[in-house]
């Protein structure tokens, strides 16, 4: 079978034309897709929490700083979305969703 330069052209100028409107169409697609894991603060009665939502089903509900020894809160709703946020990250790459001390001492937690 012989192949066409010209056509082989014609059909290599259509693709790079388009090329940039392919890529924005799947970009659109996959940005618009809802994620299935979300996370909600809390408030408890000495601070904040956190849930870990997926397909608006609690499937973790944390109200204390895990790992500590003692039984509080989360000082802020803004570290208990952090935590919250390295829950999801590490459940998105299949991995224990435990969190450290060394997490917190990251996230930069207050004790």
């Amino acid at each position: 079978m012989i192949i066409n330069a010209p056509n082989l052209k014609f059909f290599r100028n259509i693709f790079r034309k388009n090329l940039f409107l392919i890529l924005f169409l799947l970009l659109l697609t996959a940005c618009s897709k809802k994620e299935k894991l979300q996370a909600q603060s809390i408030k408890t009665a000495s601070g904040w929490g956190y849930t870990i939502l997926y397909d608006n089903k609690i499937v973790i509900r944390q109200t204390i700083i895990p790992v500590i020894s003692d039984t509080k809160s989360f000082n802020s709703e803004g570290d208990a979305l952090k935590v919250a946020d390295l829950v999801i990250k590490k459940l998105k790459h299949n991995t224990s969703p435990s969190v450290t001390k060394n997490d917190l001492i990251l996230l930069k937690i207050k004790l």
